[in-house]
């Protein structure tokens, strides 16, 4: 031994998810995939609205009083839409982790993402010591 601390490979670091474990991390996953896919449908209707607003509107934001308000509304929504589409990108790579037997495996170090992390952000792709890392 060299005194060295070794870096754990993947082989010797895979988390046994129970069978229920596993089961109730996919329920998870997909009923959140599901609320996503709903907001983003709803945020796309909510900007739809915007624009026919704006259309209705008159043109000079400058001395219309509810100009700044569509716009402070429209890009709230635009920042909303782009978050949920990454949430929904988060998840749908959690799923396929899951299928290729690999979630639940730190993204960065290989290491085992803890249960209680998982149950709490099951579309989590680092371990807390990593994540942490990234900020």
């Amino acid at each position: 031994m060299t005194g060295i601390a070794e870096r754990p490979t993947i082989s010797s670091t895979r988390q046994t998810l129970t069978p229920r474990q596993r089961t109730a991390l996919r329920g998870h996953l997909a009923g959140d995939r599901e609320k996503t896919r709903l907001l983003i449908e709803q945020i796309g209707e909510q900007m739809v609205a915007f624009m026919a607003a704006r259309r209705d509107t008159a043109t000079d934001d400058e001395h219309d009083p509810e100009g700044p308000t569509l716009a402070f509304e429209r890009s709230q929504s635009s920042a909303m839409l782009a978050q949920s589409e990454q949430h929904l990108a988060d998840i749908d790579a959690a799923l396929l982790r899951l299928e290729l037997g690999t979630y639940g495996l730190c993204m960065k170090c290989g290491g085992a993402i803890a249960v209680g992390r998982l149950q709490v952000r099951p579309q989590a792709s680092l371990c807390i010591r990593c994540a942490e890392n990234v900020r």
